[in-house]
Formats: structure tokens, sequence, C-alpha cells
């Protein structure tokens, strides 16, 4: 059975910048995708900011696997309600993948718990990804290191919690250095941020940032039942702990009460 992926786009800079829509005629998100689809055992599709929900409807979120997210010029424009449907789906066990500006979407700042900040300049410099991990599976197929003649420059600190694992470096002509690939876990949920992916560069056509999107999204797959509900928090009554125990002094809760949130 295929993993199942959903890629989905801001939608804003292909329609309205010529230089984006030139390089992307199938849009960004429709090129990520298109890519997956030549993968054997994936099945992605895509939604946008401006669908219903956000095209995160809870039906769609339960027929995901993996979530790929870009997002840049709209962070804001996403619903509150829809991030913590996103950050429900990831916690129950749904992978996700966040790509380059989205290191300010509002689903990786809510699972990171941070500012997410970093010193940026856009002038088409070369970018140097450096694999930190070699048996990473998701540096798997790819060179020691690779290049991307224009890209965007990100530079340290980030302000990101320590990941699990660094898969990645980048060197930039400028001098920065970045963390460009790292791991997490929340809850059941496996998360990979990928710094590469500024508009106005062809990044998502080169063959090595596709591979690696493409064994990001098999690493972060988790193939057992979602979690129904993760923020589920029940009451264990007295009477049905595993041992035997003697209620003693006050108490604020009946047995089975939802407690305070």
């Amino acid at each position: 059975m295929s993993i199942r992926v959903t890629v989905w786009g801001e939608n804003v800079h292909e329609q309205k910048n010529k230089v984006v829509s030139g390089i992307y005629p199938l849009t960004m998100h429709g090129t990520i995708a298109a890519a997956l689809n030549k993968e054997a055992g994936i099945s992605a599709s895509t939604v946008t900011l401006q669908d219903a929900e956000h095209g995160m409807t809870a039906e769609k979120l339960a027929e995901t696997d993996v979530l790929i997210w870009w997002g840049h010029a709209a962070h804001g424009d996403v619903d509150d309600a829809i991030v913590e449907r996103v950050c429900n789906a990831v916690w129950g066990g749904m992978g996700i993948i966040f790509l380059h500006s989205a290191h300010f979407a509002k689903p990786f700042k809510r699972l990171m718990g941070a500012p997410c900040n970093l010193t940026w300049r856009e002038a088409g410099e070369r970018e140097r990804l450096w694999v930190t991990s070699r048996q990473h599976p998701i540096a798997a197929g790819l060179p020691d290191h690779f290049e991307l003649e224009n890209e965007e420059m990100y530079g340290e600190p980030f302000g990101v919690p320590e990941p699990l694992e660094t898969v990645f470096v980048s060197w930039f002509a400028g001098g920065e250095v970045f963390r460009s690939g790292l791991t997490y876990k929340r809850g059941a949920g496996n998360i990979f941020y990928f710094r590469p992916g500024h508009e106005t560069y062809p990044t998502y056509h080169d063959a090595n940032v596709q591979r690696v999107i493409a064994n990001a999204v098999k690493w972060a797959y988790n193939p057992n039942q979602r979690i129904a509900d993760p923020n589920d928090a029940p009451n264990t009554p007295v009477d049905k702990a595993l041992e035997p125990i003697v209620e003693r002094g006050p108490r604020l809760h009946h047995d089975g009460e939802a407690g305070y949130r």
C-alpha cells in the first residue's frame, strides 16, 4: 500500500509573481507532488491555502500519512483552528515535513514551542549542503555533499529546540552556516525540517532535493494506527487501580470527571 502524501502549498507567489510561475508552471506544490508520484510506494496529492478549510479537512488529514508544508507570505492567514487540527494529527502519528520558509508556519512554531527565528539574505548565492549523518535514511542515495547554485541564505542562530538528529548542514557563499535538515518527534508524529526551497529559484527541480524529500516521506511515515485523541487525559477511579489502594484525604474531582484544562 502506498504512503499517502498531501503537499500543502500556500499558492500565493505562484499567482502573483511571474518569476515564480515561470519557474514552477505546475506550482511549487504541484512540482513536489509530481516528483513524489514518480517514486515507488508514494501517492501524492495537493491542497492549498485557498481551499475550503485550507484543504486541511478532518477527512483529508485522516487519509494523509505524511503532510508536506510550504508557506511564506501568508502564515498569518492560516486559521488557528486548522493549526490545532494539524498538530493533533501529528501528535496522533501523522508524519510532517516543513520546507524552507515554513520555519515560520503556525503549525511548525506550535510543534516546536519556540520562536524559530534565523538570519537571512536574498542574493541568489551558492548553497553547499553537507550530509552530517551518512547512514540516516533521509540521506540515502546522496553524495557527501551537493550544491544549489542559487538559493536564499538562512544563517544561525536558528531558534528551534535541539533536534533529535541533524542530517544536513549548509554553507553559503557569503560565509554563513545553517542546520538545514533537522528531525523531531512530537507525540507519535515524526517531523523533518528541510531548509532549501526559495520560490524564485528552481530548487524543487533539483534531483538531490527531490531525493531528500522522498526519503523524508518514507522516514516520517508511521504505519501504526493513528491515536484517535492524543489530548485525552482520562481519570482513573480509585477502584480501577491495578493494585488495591485506600483513598486518603480530600480531593477536588469525582470519579470520571474530565478535570481542568
